[in-house]
């Protein structure tokens, strides 16, 4: 893997625990020579991920549209910065340039880029592995959803492992090397329609 597009919150959080493993997050990165892609902005748990991995000499490739550059107040000081027309340009770029995705503590703007990396992974778009950074018990509820989502049949259990899941950086980023997409031809049986 020579780049991870890491999905955060623009804001800190309300733990020191979520800051504590940006931080963690970007120093796991550095030290398995792993560029980052992300988000391109210069606050919350997206800043403090991509200073980092700069202090600590890695790549960071930012992508933010021009709508967001005063909000997310757009890291200037980064190894690349892509400045893109739309929120889809950025999703798009984001993901050509990345070879796996970790979603961080963060709000809507997260939730919805891990779960639609994790669809095109569903659908055989891609085979890149999406992991989960389970800060504080952060994502215990949306992994219980995913559990339930199987439990109700509207998940098959071999796409339920497509979300790797840790409490560690370094771990994640370990599962991630190992990753091997299951293998599913159909997602519906005849008998199930």
């Amino acid at each position: 893997m020579k780049r991870i597009c890491v999905f955060c919150g623009s804001n800190p959080g309300g733990r020191p625990d979520y800051a504590d493993a940006a931080r963690a997050m970007g120093r796991a990165l550095a030290d398995h020579g792993i560029g980052l892609v992300y988000g391109g902005g210069g606050v919350g748990l997206m800043g403090i991920v991509a200073d980092t991995v700069m202090q600590a000499g890695g790549e960071v490739i930012g992508v933010i549209p021009e709508a967001l550059m005063r909000r997310e107040v757009g890291h200037l000081e980064v190894t690349q910065l892509h400045v893109v027309h739309s929120m889809h340009e950025r999703k798009a770029m984001m993901a050509d340039l990345s070879d796996g995705f970790v979603a961080m503590p963060g709000g809507y703007g997260t939730f919805e880029e891990f779960c639609e990396v994790i669809t095109w992974s569903q659908l055989g778009f891609h085979p890149k592995p999406c992991g989960l950074l389970n800060v504080a018990g952060y994502y215990a509820p949306l992994l219980a959803m995913f559990d339930h989502a199987v439990a109700e049949r509207f998940v098959r259990p071999q796409h339920r492992q497509l979300v790797l899941e840790d409490t560690d950086p370094g771990a994640l980023l370990d599962k991630m090397r190992a990753f091997v997409p299951p293998s599913s031809e159909k997602w519906i049986a005849p008998s199930e329609r």
